[in-house]
């Protein structure tokens, strides 16, 4: 990562029309669920703020609903009541107190949505139903459009009247006006529909009206989508013809750029890390190239290096940096001082933002435990302390690194010789390197805090008590819990065996996934890598199906037809037995099979649906199961006479993000 000497764009100023941007670093528009019966809050007020204050050069905030039908989402702000108004003010206000532009983003969602909230049917241009939502549209008429051209321009004046900058009218993703673009979406025969020039007749009459209501010394822009990837949709031509149209109007000051439909082809939007950084960027790279209006690039900008080399290469003029400034609302600021190497790099890991959205939860962070809490204010320390913490995972790093940001004296032992616990082992599979970006962030803050980091040190109650401390906080993990039905068999073993070396499993492998996440996806890939031959068996209906929540899904998928796995459902362990030393020819009902196989066993499998057993011969069973608790030190310390503390595994086995969050919340209560 770069220091701000070599950066040479990023932090000059811009004009979008009647509005100056102080630097290119955008903090686009993206959804947050931090509205509350449609309106929006004090917690979307102090979340935009502090990307204000640490160095964004503009906001856009999340979409703003421009109509009754349109109602996606539970928590979705409905821009076109009135009562919103004030609740913008205050939007505002914080930013504006950073010397910052923001602007709003309008939209309707279109077919994209569903009738749950609204109890209306959706509105599409034709009734194609959604592949996520599932439901057929109704078809607008065009006394509909003019309604939903008016409901645009009702919400542009509430954030003129609500002191919004400028706004942005999204027709990229998930937008009724990217239907009507699209030719797979867009079946009508009338004067909206047929050729391009007809199917971009919605936006540039929605650009009349709602230029119409800013005047001219508000700013507007547009977003695109460059690419749906999907078949019969809209190609990058088309969003160059488009981007013509729109740029000949006159009254429209910048472009900003998507890639793929939210629901089709979401994981290409908000893309994990197993896209490529940069992936995105042919789009405004076309965009640019046909129109002369600043144009916005996004993808996966983890670095203000990689940002600004795009603008240097004349790729794009401001860049669009979401979960970036999500991880570390201060990137702007720490690349602006030359600080860029204490950026907390945000891991594209899609946990906490992308997958809590999906749960309906408001977005949050892996990274950082106080993205979405900016407006709860934090106790004062209770004086300085001696902190001894043990384990130097993400719950162990986070609670040494805020207890040392709070003041206080941390001593950090580990048992390995380098920090990072599973996520060390987490981060040794293919495509997920990047995770070790959260230890390093951590370990850095460590470093630069003065946390007394000793690795390679067993900590043993004495050893603990003898560093004399006010509080103690236990990060010592969990440990493979053996599932019942593996017994004695040695060919059954833990993916943390094969991933720590103490097993190499080969010929042929089943992979049983209890977690459904990465664990059991993961070593499989590894294990095809290695040339064995694996399958995938799970009791759930979908192999890893928690992937979905992060995007991940598609790519695994993918990767595994790609490398010859075996996904098979449904399937419950019930009991391992070795075979009699023959070589096996296969299974019994076409799942995985091996040549030759000396110390083969036999893995029993009941397909709960039916009650009906299955059998796998295979070389290995490598598992994905629930660990256990690692709570010896916690059990020889919780009557000491000093306040014991547990965060992450050793409290109970999850996620990484349920550490760091523990780990964040202790600190802050010493």
């Amino acid at each position: 990562m770069s220091g701000a000497g070599t950066i040479r764009h990023l932090f000059t100023p811009l004009r979008l029309g009647p509005v100056t941007v102080p630097n290119r670093i955008v903090f686009s528009a993206h959804l947050t669920n931090y509205a509350e019966g449609g309106m929006p809050t004090d917690q979307h007020a102090a979340y935009y703020a502090a990307r204000a204050a640490g160095g964004a050069g503009l906001v856009i905030t999340e979409e703003h609903s421009t109509h009754r039908t349109d109602w996606p989402y539970e928590k979705l702000i409905h821009g076109f009541h009135p009562a919103v108004v004030p609740g913008y003010r205050r939007i505002t206000d914080a930013v504006h107190a950073h010397g910052v532009p923001i602007f709003a983003q309008l939209n309707h969602n279109g077919g994209q949505a569903s009738s749950m909230y609204s109890r209306l049917p959706v509105w599409a241009p034709s009734p194609v139903p959604d592949p996520l939502f599932r439901e057929v549209p109704k078809a607008v008429d065009e006394a509909e459009i003019a309604d939903v051209i008016a409901g645009y321009a009702t919400v542009a004046e509430h954030c003129r009247a609500g002191g919004f900058d400028g706004v942005e009218l999204q027709c990229s993703h998930s937008s009724i006006v990217r239907g009507f673009l699209s030719p797979a979406t867009n079946q009508r025969t009338d004067r909206y529909g047929g050729p391009l020039t007809n199917r971009a007749r919605l936006l540039l009459e929605i650009v009349d009206a709602v230029r119409s209501v800013l005047g001219e010394d508000l700013a507007l822009g547009v977003r695109l989508c460059g690419d749906e990837l999907i078949e019969g949709g809209t190609t990058i031509d088309d969003a160059v013809a488009v981007a013509r149209m729109v740029a000949a109007t006159g009254k429209v000051d910048y472009l900003n750029t998507s890639i793929g439909v939210a629901t089709a082809t979401l994981f290409m939007i908000e893309a994990s890390m197993q896209v490529p950084p940069g992936y995105a960027l042919f789009v405004p790279s076309a965009l640019r190239a046909a129109v002369d209006l600043p144009v916005v690039g996004v993808g996966r900008f983890k670095d203000p290096l990689q940002a600004d080399r795009a603008i240097d290469e004349g790729v794009c003029d401001l860049v669009g940096v979401v979960r970036g400034q999500i991880a570390d609302p201060d990137f702007g600021a720490k690349a602006r001082a030359g600080q860029a190497t204490d950026i907390r790099t945000c891991l594209s890991c899609n946990q906490e933002c992308v997958g809590r959205m999906g749960l309906n939860r408001w977005l949050g962070c892996i990274e950082n435990p106080l993205t979405g809490r900016e407006a709860v204010p934090l106790p004062p320390p209770r004086g300085r302390r001696r902190v001894v913490v043990v384990g130097g995972g993400p719950g162990g790093l986070q609670a040494a690194v805020t207890a040392a940001e709070r003041g206080h004296d941390v001593v950090l032992f580990e048992r390995q010789w380098r920090l990072g616990g599973q996520v060390q082992l987490a981060a040794s599979v293919p495509s997920r390197a990047e995770l070790l970006d959260l230890v390093r962030n951590l370990a850095a803050s460590a470093r630069r805090l003065g946390v007394d980091v000793r690795t390679g040190v067993e900590a043993t109650a004495d050893l603990v008590l003898g560093a004399q401390p006010d509080a103690i906080v236990l990060a010592t993990g969990s440990r493979p819990l053996r599932p019942w039905w593996a017994g004695d068999e040695q060919r059954v073993v833990d993916v943390r065996d094969v991933l720590e070396g103490r097993a190499e499993p080969h010929g042929t492998v089943v992979v049983v996934d209890e977690l459904g996440f990465h664990q059991a996806t993961s070593v499989a890939e590894l294990l095809a890598d290695r040339g064995c031959r694996v399958e995938v068996v799970t009791p759930g209906m979908v192999v890893g199906q928690d992937l979905g929540l992060t995007l991940d899904l598609e790519t695994w998928t993918m990767k595994a037809h790609r490398k010859g796995i075996r996904e098979s459902t449904d399937l419950v362990p019930m009991g391992v037995a070795p075979t009699d030393g023959a070589a096996s020819s296969g299974s019994t009902d076409g799942g995985a099979s091996s040549g030759s196989t000396d110390g083969a066993v036999v893995l029993t499998l009941q397909h709960h649906p039916t009650g009906t057993d299955e059998h796998r011969r295979c070389d290995w069973v490598v598992v994905a199961v629930h660990p256990q608790v690692d709570d010896e030190l916690w059990r020889a310390l919780r009557h000491c006479g000093q306040p014991v503390h547990r965060v992450g595994d050793c409290l109970a086995p999850r996620r990484a993000h349920a550490a760091v969050v523990e780990g964040h919340r202790v600190a802050v209560s010493l």
